[in-house]
């Protein structure tokens, strides 16, 4: 009989474990978009949209119209970032 319950005490614990996992994969999905003019100097998420720079971690301005970071949707606003339309606009304006 022993062997029966520790049988079905394995099965539970790894059922368990999938449920788990799957819940944390599901978290894991939030939707995220580019959100221009809210990060620090030097962290970006990657190229900026005057070219001068293609990688993560290279802006040199605290909120630059120019760079962007991922936040989650709809946090974008929130913070006062741009869209790419509207960051785009602004440089240009600066240019």
């Amino acid at each position: 009989m022993s062997h029966k319950l520790a049988l079905s005490s394995a099965l539970a614990a790894a059922l368990t474990l999938g449920a788990v996992a799957d819940s944390v994969a599901g978290e894991e999905r939030v939707k995220k978009e580019k959100c221009y003019g809210v990060s620090l100097a030097g962290q970006n998420d990657c190229s900026n949209i005057a070219g001068t720079h293609s990688c993560a971690g290279q802006s040199t301005l605290d909120n630059d119209p120019g760079e962007w970071r991922l936040v989650n949707k709809g946090l974008c606003k929130v913070k006062g970032g741009l869209t790419s339309k509207e960051a785009r606009a602004k440089v240009k304006m600066q240019s």
